[in-house]
């Protein structure tokens, strides 16, 4: 019996995976902002009451400065805005202390200083703009009083004075003494540890800023040292101020360089190599 034949098995066709496309993805680029620039503003002006003193130590009964322009009194304010001088021009019945801004008839009246100083009170604005902002004698005839500026340079010298005190205080009495002998010159000597220590504290007070200077300054140690040997007839001073000498042999030590304070002199000398020895051997006979 016959068998079929059958044919090849055809491959099953092919499914088509559908592949998901992924959106793009938006990148969001960043961008830094960029600087802010604020106009400048323009000092505002506090309505108060203002006092303005004369410079110098003179106070005369009455002083007047000029309240406007004139051929003998040059009183312009020159405006960066507006690219000009402005004439100045002190009215009572105005608002403005600029002429060019004034209307109508104008009522003068004299700045006047009355035993060196003048108070202007705080409606009286256009006076006030005048001697503070604009008037070319303000800071040379005249300076006006700033509270807060006083208080902080009295802070200031308080702190300073409280500075050398404090040194002062813990200073030995040699470098006291040393600090005092350019104040008071030789006669320091005479004066018992609790004068130079009194005396020191007294001079930190009076002159702080003098004092820490000095404090600080090694000469002044040097000088004090070398008027020390002197005083107890170590070394000499020549007559003519020209040389320092041994006293004992007369033996010349160094000639005193032309227009120079001696002990000065003598201090500068001392850090040289022949001033050391000379320094050393006086340090122990002075013990």
């Amino acid at each position: 019996m016959a068998t079929k034949k059958t044919g090849a098995a055809k491959p099953a066709p092919k499914k088509e995976v559908a592949v998901e496309q992924e959106a793009p993805v938006e990148q969001k680029v960043y961008t830094a902002p960029g600087p802010v620039y604020e106009e400048p503003q323009a000092p505002q002006w506090e309505i108060k009451d203002r006092t303005y003193y004369l410079t110098g130590r003179k106070q005369p009964l009455i002083f007047r400065i000029p309240g406007k322009h004139s051929n003998k009194r040059n009183l312009l304010w020159f405006d960066n805005e507006k690219g000009y001088q402005r004439e100045l021009r002190y009215a009572t019945n105005q608002r403005s202390c600029f002429a060019d801004e004034q209307t109508g008839p104008v009522t003068m009246e004299h700045i006047v200083f009355r035993n060196g100083a003048l108070t202007v009170p705080r409606e009286k604005v256009a006076l006030q703009q005048l001697l503070s902002l604009y008037h070319p004698f303000k800071d040379k005839l005249y300076y006006e009083f700033d509270a807060v500026e006083v208080a902080t340079d009295e802070l200031d010298m308080i702190e300073l004075e409280l500075d050398a005190l404090n040194l002062a205080q813990s200073l030995e009495i040699d470098e006291l003494e040393a600090i005092l002998r350019v104040e008071f010159g030789s006669r320091v000597k005479d004066m018992t540890s609790k004068e130079i220590k009194r005396d020191g504290l007294i001079y930190a007070k009076r002159k702080p800023a003098t004092f820490i200077s000095l404090a600080q300054d090694e000469n002044v140690q040097l000088r004090s040292f070398g008027v020390k040997a002197v005083e107890q007839g170590f070394i000499g001073l020549s007559q003519d101020q020209r040389y320092f000498l041994w006293q004992s042999t007369g033996r010349k030590l160094f000639t005193i360089p032309f227009d120079e304070n001696p002990y000065s002199a003598l201090a500068a000398w001392f850090k040289t190599d022949e001033g050391v020895e000379v320094f050393q051997n006086l340090e122990k006979r002075l013990k």
